[in-house]
């Protein structure tokens, strides 16, 4: 029996969406239903559903932010572990998300859902359910990483306006506040409501999220290989992919290994 999570912020909305996918697919059981995106991918990873419906913006984390966690620990593709499940994204009309899925083929509904589209999305996901039973999951898992890898940059492009590269970064201790030059910092990691901000020989917290300090970098100078992490990439010593598809990373001038996740592995291709 197929079993689905449901991630949706508005009560109503998700009540609606599960009565109607009952009323469709009477054999699919909705595990659960949760109303954010850090709660979608925590409960996605321990049931394991064959799909997602994923609500695109919810509080926490967006529905493509709860795709990524997914995409980054969902367990390697292996006989007898469940494959990465469907996603199914639902959003409002957003001309830049609409165009992205189309481009991508990825299978999403506008608000409110209507039964037609639905019952074309279902016709569509017992398709791929059926195709899928018998085939490899790796290939099918490295669709669904290039698909979010593009997701997610159209949805950086369409999000930040241009900004000005950081020369520098301001960090406070106590009542003195240090001047951390970019060409200094080997990386940046999200540590809750902070920011790692590595050098070589010595490490800064500023209150500052990813999502605000990416548009400000230099694409070509930090790559991003985590939802966390950002690494320089000259800084970069050695890269090692291991056995579920992930890259164990070591840097000049720093003791620890950093990982890189499936979803920017390609940044590593030619390993």
């Amino acid at each position: 029996m197929p079993s689905a999570l449901i991630a949706e912020d508005e009560p109503l909305l998700a009540a609606a969406l599960a009565a109607e996918l009952a009323r469709l697919w009477p054999e699919l059981r909705i595990v659960v239903q949760v109303a954010d995106g850090l709660s979608a991918a925590r409960q996605a990873l321990a049931l394991q559903p064959d799909i997602c419906f994923l609500d695109i913006r919810m509080p926490g984390a967006s529905g493509l932010e709860a795709a990524q966690a997914l995409a980054e620990d969902w367990p390697a593709a292996a006989p007898g572990k469940p494959p990465f499940p469907l996603l199914v994204f639902v959003t409002a009309y957003d001309r830049y998300a609409l165009q992205a899925f189309e481009v991508q083929a990825v299978d999403y509904l506008v608000k409110p859902v209507d039964s037609p589209r639905l019952a074309a999305c279902v016709a569509r996901l017992k398709s791929r359910l059926a195709d899928r039973a018998g085939a490899a999951t790796e290939p099918a898992l490295q669709q669904t990483m290039d698909q979010l890898r593009a997701l997610l940059g159209a949805a950086g492009q369409a999000a930040s306006a241009p900004r000005p590269r950081l020369e520098v970064i301001p960090a406070g201790v106590g009542h003195t506040v240090h001047l951390v030059p970019m060409s200094e910092v080997l990386y940046f990691e999200a540590a809750d409501k902070y920011l790692r901000v590595v050098t070589a020989d010595r490490e800064h917290l500023i209150r500052l999220s990813l999502r605000e300090l990416v548009p400000q970098l230099d694409a070509q100078q930090f790559w991003q290989v985590h939802r966390g992490l950002v690494v320089r990439a000259s800084a970069i010593s050695t890269a090692l992919r291991d056995e579920s598809g992930k890259v164990l990373l070591t840097l000049r001038g720093r003791p620890e290994r950093l990982t890189a996740s499936r979803l920017y592995a390609h940044l590593f291709k030619s390993l």
